[in-house]
């Protein structure tokens, strides 16, 4: 049976002890709200993972937002999947379109962190999406199997099989803008039925995907009520402990 995730993505917001001080806040409430199997993270910038991991126990588990496709070495500036693993985290945001688009990160690059973060111990929360344009001229679907073949299709199925997926509807980050729970499920639907044809049914029914475009307290038990969603990946909204827990909450509605 796959997992329900709620995973928060900080990017690059709050200082050291703003992100203690929600961390905490997040911890204390979540732990009332969160059931069974479900799991909570919080994917924060390098300066917090360390701390943060000591705080949040078993109630919410800690993840980095980025590694370098590196092991060591005179990279200024990077950071390593074992440096990221040796301070607690336990999860890795890979493919996310800010850094796709900024950062130029390419498919064969996010492949090459892909196996790198596995190969520390690390479950890759790996984001695939398309562009306002993609979507309008129909080519998105062709765009999506392009991220999940080049990006992920080349793991032996052991390795697949911890992997987590999250599809963000790149016009519909920061935009206000959110798919529909119909459009949403129609392309989860969608990256499972890749799965399959690649992995077999087995390991598509248990690969959670996750949705990640302006979840929200308001959208997020309509969007988690597709039976082929499983959970959001948080922006904003991550920010906020109160708006957190709601969509937590949202997984048992």
């Amino acid at each position: 049976m796959r997992k329900k995730i709620v995973a928060g993505n900080w990017k690059m917001n709050l200082d050291y002890n703003e992100g203690v001080s929600l961390f905490s806040e997040i911890v204390n409430m979540v732990k009332d709200e969160r059931k069974g199997d479900q799991l909570a993270i919080i994917c924060s910038p390098f300066i917090h993972l360390n701390s943060l991991a000591k705080l949040g126990g078993n109630d919410v588990k800690i993840g980095a937002q980025n590694i370098s496709d590196k092991e060591s070495g005179a990279y200024t500036g990077e950071t390593s999947a074992k440096m990221v693993k040796s301070v607690g985290a336990e999860y890795v945001i890979l493919g996310h379109s800010e850094r796709r688009q900024y950062f130029a990160e390419s498919d064969e690059l996010l492949a090459t962190k892909t196996k790198t973060a596995l190969a520390h111990g690390l479950t890759p929360i790996f984001c695939i999406g398309e562009t306002l344009d993609e979507r309008n001229n129909g080519s998105y679907y062709e765009v999506l199997k392009k991220q999940l073949v080049e990006g992920l299709f080349s793991l032996t199925e052991e390795d697949f099989k911890k992997i987590v997926i999250a599809y963000e509807p790149v016009w519909a980050i920061g935009t206000g803008l959110t798919a529909s729970p119909e459009q949403a499920q129609d392309i989860h639907a969608f990256i499972r039925s890749e799965i399959e044809a690649n992995y077999g049914f087995n390991v598509a029914d248990d690969t959670t995907i996750l949705y990640g475009g302006s979840c929200n307290p308001g959208n997020a038990a309509s969007l988690f009520s597709q039976k082929d969603i499983d959970g959001g990946l948080i922006g904003g909204a991550s920010l906020k402990s109160r708006d957190f827990t709601d969509i937590i909450k949202a997984l048992n509605s």
